[in-house]
């Protein structure tokens, strides 16, 4: 199935992406020269998904590095471009871990260069924008990966429960091409079930209140060709106890240690429900996203957004305008709720998370 929608365009030295807040009405591409248009769109979200986020902060540093390489004339100043640069980045969107993975790999990269005594500029910035632009394929790759393990785990589960041939997920914000480099994480798991021919239909929520999966996850669906079928957040349990459901696969802006993943808001009643209902609960997330440095989900930040996001939409009120709210982004999915957690390398229980993570690290270092 070949794929038509992506989050950006990028050639070396030029960086465009989509404005998501206008889709599905209107299709509108903005330039992002420098590092402060990039951080206006991961902020103001007219990009996200945390995949993406990473991309594009990578990507905006690329192309500052491109405009400023004849006036950068030493290995300090490229070295404090970087890391100011990222410093800045960091500071758009708190809770996705992939954007300070991404700032901590780049970093370390550009000391290394530096303190080699090279001394040659021209070659440091070439192998700094290398290494961003190769985050770009690497996503695409990792995520490919992701639905494959994603899919047969899913087709496991269901074969042992029903032996149907064909399965319901249902996922919850937006997760697919339009959140990473391409592809998707946990919508890419339902696009690989949909490319073998084992997809019955993919329920996905509105998701409230920026509505990522009424504007974008359905928007993906149709365009694709994927069967699907747009339900009320506050649907899901009666969903389940309606039709079959094989699973929940949900995608992740940051997994601690013991497999506790904060997700857009909504997600820990939707694994609520489904352990009611006896139904699989998947999180689909790239190793990039495990951040072992966080023992639980009591560590993670939670961003807050503004009270205006909640209260109206494209500008037009649905609340009093006095009215107090309370809107973060993010909730924290206990471990012990979610099936299991769906990587590049595997499905791994929340149990064996840190131990699995910790292997790969040492095999790849």
């Amino acid at each position: 199935m070949a794929q038509t929608l992506v989050p950006l365009k990028y050639e070396r030295g030029r960086l465009e992406v989509l404005n998501q807040l206008l889709l599905p009405h209107q299709e509108e591409w903005e330039i992002v020269k420098n590092l402060e248009d990039g951080w206006q769109a991961i902020r103001q979200m007219k990009v996200r998904g945390a995949p993406a986020i990473a991309i594009v902060a990578a990507l905006t540093l690329a192309v500052q590095l491109h405009e400023q390489r004849a006036t950068l004339t030493s290995t300090g100043a490229v070295r404090t471009l970087v890391h100011d640069a990222w410093t800045y980045l960091c500071t758009s969107r708190p809770t996705a871990v992939n954007l300070f993975r991404a700032a901590d790999v780049v970093r370390s990269l550009t000391d290394r260069l530096e303190a080699s005594g090279d001394g040659d500029v021209g070659v440091m910035i070439q192998t700094i924008i290398e290494a961003l632009e190769g985050m770009l394929e690497k996503d695409i790759q990792d995520n490919r990966a992701i639905g494959r393990w994603g899919a047969s785990a899913i087709l496991a589960g269901a074969a042992a429960a029903s032996g149907n041939s064909k399965v319901a997920v249902v996922t919850h914000c937006n997760t697919g091409s339009l959140a990473c480099a391409g592809y998707g994480t946990a919508l890419g798991v339902v696009r690989s079930l949909h490319e073998q021919g084992r997809l019955e239909r993919c329920y996905c929520t509105e998701t409230r209140p920026y509505l990522q999966g009424a504007r974008l996850t359905a928007y993906e669906l149709v365009v694709e060709g994927m069967p699907g079928t747009l339900i009320p957040d506050s649907a899901v349990a009666s969903l389940m106890t309606s039709r079959s459901v094989a699973g929940i696969v949900v995608g992740a802006d940051r997994v601690a240690a013991n497999g506790d993943t904060a997700n857009k808001i909504g997600t820990y009643q939707l694994a609520v429900a489904a352990r009611y209902h006896g139904v699989r609960f998947y999180v689909a997330a790239p190793l990039t996203t495990i951040d072992l440095s966080l023992s639980s989900g009591k560590d993670i930040v939670i961003e807050e957004r503004p009270a205006q996001e909640l209260k109206s939409i494209r500008g037009v009120a649905i609340a009093p305008d006095a009215i107090d709210c309370w809107n973060p982004a993010f909730d924290v999915t206990p471990a012990e709720l979610i099936t299991g957690i769906i990587t590049e390398h595997g499905v791994f229980v929340p149990g064996e998370l840190q131990s699995k993570v910790e292997n790969l690290t040492r095999q790849h270092l």
